[in-house]
């Protein structure tokens, strides 16, 4: 780009004394107009504002073209009509080297042209790449077995394809015969996957019903153990016979379930006999628990808490079996003493560890030294009448002094 003109009226016109004004070109002195009754500079100015016009006007559409703002039809339009605002304008300016920048602007656009023309060879190379790997893709889904995921893939990558410009047209037909057929192979392998997705089912059906068909005498069976593990085999046997068609699965497993519930059910009653049969294991369970509880927890000597806890577990398990339901709060409540323990055990050794209790020991010099260095700039702040400064540190104190009571308490702890 032609760097902007720098010039001075006196260089390129002057003015007569009746308000004439006139520029110079390389053609020779011509008159642009005439403003009586003003200065000489005023006249001259008001020329020199319409080249500034001009010039603002050149360096515009350079700018434009360089940038490529411009289609080369437009560039050569804008050319053409600014170079026919400048020819013969009436204003004051080097109007020769405005003319000289229109005229050096042809090769910038010629440039231009062939830029624009490798951008657009640029984009369709992008465009088949692009083409080239959804194709890619499409070939490979054609492969694959993802039949719920792939026929949205599709979908989208034709979406996509539809949207993208076309290229040649033997390149554009290749690839779209490409990327039709691999489509085609996809759905006509999907059909074939579905249709024996369907023979299979109709074997899962004919297995799941050979199985209601055995768990039917098993039902009322009362040998608990090993019927139980038949209809454990039962249920695995189901579950690896795959889905049945979906209007029969679920009333097939309606059968089989309710089957196995008429067992299970009827040795849950059984075993509930059996629970009162425990009763007398679970009084003397909660006896030993409230006797635990009291004795062990809080704990106040670790050592003595510790051995207690051992003495019960072991007189606790001795004790034998108890009702089902009753299980898990006597675990609980074992879980508790346990916890209160190993608690303890992990308070001794926090408050014996030397490096707690140097970090504790640092924390509280720390904010000692803050306060001082606060207390020392309320001295000085007073000193020289700056009471907002006096009483923000004051605040700051007051926040601080709590962190330090803190700190204080936790390095005190250490000392108990």
């Amino acid at each position: 780009m032609v760097p902007m003109t720098s010039s001075s009226p006196a260089d390129f016109g002057r003015v007569d004394p009746d308000g004439t004004v006139y520029v110079r070109t390389a053609e020779g002195e011509r008159s642009v107009g005439q403003i009586p009754d003003v200065t000489e500079s005023e006249a001259m100015a008001f020329y020199t504002r319409r080249f500034d016009s001009l010039e603002l006007e050149v360096s515009l559409l350079e700018r434009r073209i360089a940038s490529g703002a411009l289609s080369p039809e437009e560039a050569r339009h804008s050319i053409h009509t600014v170079t026919g605002n400048v020819t013969g304008a009436n204003a004051v300016g080097d109007l020769d080297a405005l003319a000289a920048r229109l005229t050096a602007l042809a090769p910038v656009l010629a440039q231009a042209s062939e830029a624009r023309k490798a951008e657009r060879a640029k984009q369709a190379e992008a465009t088949k790449a692009t083409k080239e790997t959804m194709v890619g893709e499409a070939e490979q889904l054609a492969q694959g077995n993802d039949w719920r995921g792939g026929v949205n893939r599709f979908r989208s990558l034709l979406d996509e394809w539809k949207a993208l410009p076309r290229i040649d047209r033997a390149t554009d037909d290749d690839l779209w015969h490409r990327f039709s057929t691999a489509r085609t192979t996809y759905t006509r392998r999907r059909k074939a996957q579905f249709a024996e997705q369907a023979e299979k089912r109709d074997s899962a059906r004919q297995l799941k019903e050979q199985i209601i068909a055995e768990a039917r005498p098993l039902a009322e069976s009362t040998d608990w153990g090993p019927t139980s593990g038949a209809f454990r085999d039962l249920m695995a046997r189901w579950k690896a016979a795959g889905a049945a068609p979906r209007e029969v699965d679920d009333a097939l497993w309606a059968e089989f379930r309710g089957l196995q519930d008429q067992f299970f059910n009827a040795r849950t009653t059984t075993q509930s006999q059996q629970d009162e049969e425990f009763k007398a294991n679970l009084d003397a369970k909660e006896a030993l628990l409230v006797k635990a509880e009291a004795e062990i927890v809080p704990v106040t000597d670790l050592a003595e808490s510790r051995a207690a806890f051992r003495t019960f577990v072991e007189q606790f398990n001795a004790l034998g079996k108890v009702p089902r339901e009753s299980m898990r709060g006597l675990d609980n409540r074992v879980r508790a003493i346990e916890n209160a323990v190993r608690q303890a055990e992990d308070a001794e050794w926090k408050r014996t560890d030397p490096e707690a209790r140097a970090r504790a020991e640092e924390t509280v010099a720390m904010l000692s030294s803050e306060i001082d260095k606060l207390a020392e700039k309320i001295t000085k702040a007073e000193a020289r009448g700056d009471q907002k400064s006096a009483d923000k540190a004051r605040d700051s104190i007051t926040t601080y002094q709590s962190w330090l009571d803190q700190a204080r308490t936790t390095l005190a702890d250490f000392s108990r």
